[in-house]
C-alpha cells in the first residue's frame, strides 16, 4: 500500500504523458478539458489505491472518479474517448506493477487491477447513461415548447434558436402533419416518427399535445408525401398536412391550417388519408376558419373576376344547371362548345375543375364567399 500510494503521482503523470503521445483528439483539446482529464486519471488511480486498501467496502467508484470533472466534460468528451482514455491509464498502471508491488505480490496486485478496471468500465457507462438520459429528458422539453410555439402561433427567434439546439438545419421546405396520438407511451410514438422520418429523410420536431401528434417535417417540398412517409405512428382518423412553408417561423400558418383542416374534417367523410388542409378549404370556411375564406376568395373568385365576367358567369349557371353543358347553353346562349372551353379555363385560372364533383364544391363555396365579399345584393 505505501509502495502504490508513493506511486500514484508519478503513475497519473505517466497517463497524461502516454496520452499526449497516443491520443491525437487529446492533444487538440483547450487547455482547460485537458486539465480536468489529467484530474480525473489521478482521481481513478486514487480511488484504486483506495479501494485497493478496502476492497470489500460499497464504494460509489463513479462519484470518486469522475467527480472531480464537470458535467459539461460529457459533451466535451465523447464514450469512445473516455474508454480510450481509462484504457491508456489502465495500461500504464498495469505496465508498472513489477516496480509498485512488493516482491511476490504482483500477481495480487494485476487481478485487483484487473477487477478494477472492470468497475471503472461499470462506471463509465453509468456517467455517459445519466447523461443522455438528462440530455434526452431536457431535449424533449425543449423540442415541446418549439412544437408548442409552432401551434399556438408564438413561434419568434427564440423558437429557431432552441430547435437549432435541438438539431433542426433550417431546411427550405416546411409543413406541419396533425393527426391523433395513440395510446400508451407518448415517448415511443415520438420514436416511432424519428424513426419514419430517418427512413423518409426528413428533420422533424415532433411532439404530443394533449391529444394531438403534432410533426413539423423539413425537406420535403410535397406536403401529401411528407404525410404519407409519416402516418405509420397516428392512431386511426384523420390526418391532416398543412401546406409548405419557407422556414420554421411561417410553420405557424402550415400549424394552423392543419388544426382548422383537422376540426373540419369530420365534414367530409370520404376524405383521404392524409389529406391536405387545402382540399379541405370549403369545410374549413364554413367552420369559421378566416384563412381558408380569405384563400377560396383571393386564389379562386378573385383571379375569375380578372378573368373576366364571361367566366363567372358561365360556372355559375354550370353549377346551378346541376353540372349540365347543355343546361347551361341554353341559360347562357351559346353553343354547348363555348361552355365546355370557358370551363376549362376556369381549371386554367384556379387549377380546379368544374366537372369534377369535389372541385365544384370548391368553386361553388368559392363563389359564394366572393359575392358576399363584394356585397352582391343577388348573393
Amino acid at each position: 500500500m505505501k509502495r502504490l500510494e508513493k506511486s500514484s503521482g508519478s503513475l497519473a503523470a505517466q497517463a497524461i504523458a502516454r496520452m499526449d503521445e497516443t491520443l491525437s483528439w487529446y492533444r487538440a483539446m483547450p487547455p482547460e478539458n485537458r486539465s480536468w482529464i489529467g484530474l480525473v486519471a489521478q482521481a481513478g488511480i486514487a480511488a484504486f489505491t483506495e479501494w485497493f486498501r478496502h476492497p470489500d467496502a460499497p464504494q460509489a467508484i463513479s462519484t470518486d472518479v469522475f467527480g472531480t470533472a464537470p458535467r459539461e466534460l460529457t459533451r466535451a468528451i465523447t464514450l469512445r474517448q473516455t474508454v480510450e482514455m481509462v484504457r491508456t491509464t489502465i495500461e500504464v498502471m498495469e505496465s508498472a506493477i513489477d516496480e509498485v508491488a512488493a516482491p511476490g505480490d504482483e500477481s495480487i496486485l494485476r487481478e485487483a487491477l484487473l477487477v478494477y478496471a472492470r468497475e471503472i468500465a461499470f462506471a463509465t457507462a453509468q456517467v455517459y447513461a445519466q447523461a443522455a438520459e438528462a440530455r434526452g429528458a431536457w431535449d424533449a422539453r425543449l423540442e415541446s415548447l418549439v412544437v408548442n410555439a409552432v401551434l399556438s402561433g408564438e413561434a419568434d427567434e427564440g423558437a429557431v434558436s432552441r430547435a437549432a439546439a435541438l438539431g433542426w438545419n433550417s431546411p427550405d421546405h416546411v409543413c406541419v402533419v396533425l393527426g391523433t396520438a395513440p395510446d400508451g407511451d407518448s415517448e415511443l410514438t415520438v420514436e416511432a416518427i424519428r424513426r419514419a422520418a430517418r427512413h423518409a429523410k426528413l428533420q422533424v420536431l415532433t411532439g404530443v399535445l394533449g391529444n394531438r401528434l403534432v410533426v413539423i417535417a423539413g425537406g420535403n417540398d410535397n406536403p401529401l408525401a411528407v404525410a404519407k412517409a409519416l402516418i405509420g405512428p397516428y392512431a386511426a382518423g384523420p390526418v391532416v398536412a398543412g401546406p409548405i412553408v419557407p422556414d420554421l417561423l411561417a410553420a405557424t400558418r402550415s400549424a394552423q391550417a392543419a388544426a382548422a383542416g383537422l376540426k373540419a374534417s369530420a365534414a367530409w367523410q370520404d376524405a383521404p388519408r392524409p389529406v391536405l388542409a387545402d382540399d379541405l378549404l370549403p369545410e374549413r370556411a364554413m367552420a369559421g376558419d378566416p384563412a381558408a375564406r380569405e384563400q377560396l376568395v383571393e386564389e379562386i373568385y378573385r383571379p375569375l373576376e380578372e378573368a373576366g365576367s364571361a367566366l363567372l358567369e358561365t360556372l355559375s349557371v354550370y353549377l346551378e344547371q346541376a353540372s349540365s353543358l347543355e343546361g347551361a347553353a341554353r341559360m347562357l346562349f351559346v353553343h354547348p362548345n363555348t361552355v365546355r372551353y370557358r370551363l376549362r379555363r376556369v381549371t386554367d385560372v384556379t387549377g380546379w375543375s368544374p366537372s369534377d364533383v369535389r372541385s365544384a364544391f370548391t368553386l361553388r363555396i368559392a363563389l359564394i364567399l366572393g359575392r358576399l365579399a363584394d356585397g352582391d345584393p343577388q348573393s
